[in-house]
């Protein structure tokens, strides 16, 4: 399997679904158009399913972990030991996202795509470790080339085995302790915006902290030249394992006809990686919340998405794009439960 061969099978949304969710729409006992966005919603639902009436049974949340060399320059408020910690918290059921997983019914599927210390074997996490965290971006490139294709694989493979036990719709979660710092980077590479427009505070780092990560964006635009145009060039030189693992299981659902539920600042950038290399993913992406993270509305904006939820979060582990889930059923609720103005008997407007 190639990354060129997961793009090839990227189709567009089926207008006929769409057309025919649509017409239903329309005759559902209510004024047309007046559930907003919960209408437009299942109609993309069609569009990227080919059912016109879609229904979400297996909903999967992948958290995706990682560790990255630019704590180094103080970017972050908590140490880089707290990321396998929290990946123990995840596989014992006790952070944020596993109660709201639980809240909404959806599954959760961890992954040690490159924590910097060797995690033990359990039987729920999948090891898929492209290296022992990334380079440090302030002074050279985050991973190879090929490194950063393996990432996008990995994240492909993952999800198609997930799709093997009955995945219906999925969303993406990160940990990986410094992860806002790649990903603003990712952000300014494709924005053109500068480092000042984009990075937040991330774990909540003082203003010192902010200057440091924001100088450390700048260096690592400045040292590594990404290319814009070519997401492995850009996710290799500023990115991150955790970030490619969630670009592939992007590209994966979208290549299966499976709508994406993205999360916030880093699931951003992963989407980001992902349009790069195939434009048409966008369609297959629903946006759950807008990130408190400074430069996350202006990610959205390039990908042509606008979040269903603002709720002033910023934790990642995919917790937004788990609450945006049960949104997303909702609108397909809407147009297969609810009955049309023929099968309630009641009169359509004059």
């Amino acid at each position: 399997m190639s990354i060129e061969e997961i793009i090839s099978r990227i189709q567009p949304l089926d207008q006929e679904a769409m057309s025919s969710a649509r017409a239903r729409q329309d005759v559902l006992t209510k004024p047309q158009g007046s559930l907003g966005r919960l209408e437009n919603l299942s109609i993309q639902m069609a569009g990227i399913t080919g059912k016109v009436r879609s229904k979400i049974h297996h909903k999967v949340v992948t958290v995706m972990a990682g560790d990255h060399g630019v704590v180094a320059e103080g970017v972050s408020a908590f140490p880089q030991e707290v990321t396998p910690q929290m990946v123990l918290n995840f596989l014992y059921g006790g952070a944020a996202i596993n109660v709201l997983s639980k809240h909404v019914g959806a599954r959760v599927v961890i992954v040690d795509m490159g924590v910097a210390s060797p995690m033990e074997a359990h039987p729920q996490l999948i090891s898929r470790r492209v290296g022992s965290g990334t380079g440090n971006i302030a002074k050279g490139p985050a991973m190879t080339r090929a490194q950063a294709e393996e990432s996008i694989l990995s994240g492909v493979e993952i999800v198609e085995a997930e799709i093997a036990r009955g995945l219906d719709i999925l969303a993406t979660g990160d940990m990986g302790i410094g992860n806002t710092t790649p990903s603003a980077a990712i952000a300014c590479v494709v924005t053109g915006k500068s480092a000042s427009e984009i990075v937040g505070r991330g774990t909540g780092v003082d203003d010192e902290g902010l200057r440091r990560k924001i100088l450390a964006v700048e260096n690592a635009l400045k040292v590594n030249q990404p290319n814009a145009q070519d997401g492995l060039d850009f996710l290799s030189k500023v990115g991150g394992f955790e970030i490619g693992g969630l670009a592939g299981a992007i590209l994966g659902a979208a290549a299966n006809r499976r709508p994406v539920v993205i999360d916030g600042f880093i699931s951003t950038a992963a989407a980001i990686i992902a349009a790069t290399l195939a434009p048409q993913v966008k369609e297959y992406l629903i946006a759950a919340h807008c990130s408190q993270e400074l430069g996350h509305r202006l990610m959205m904006e390039w990908l042509g998405v606008t979040p269903l939820l603002d709720m002033h979060m910023r934790l990642g582990e995919g917790t937004g794009a788990a609450l945006a889930i049960s949104i997303v059923e909702a609108s397909c609720k809407i147009l297969d439960e609810m009955a049309t103005f023929g099968e309630a008997g009641v009169s359509e407007k004059a």
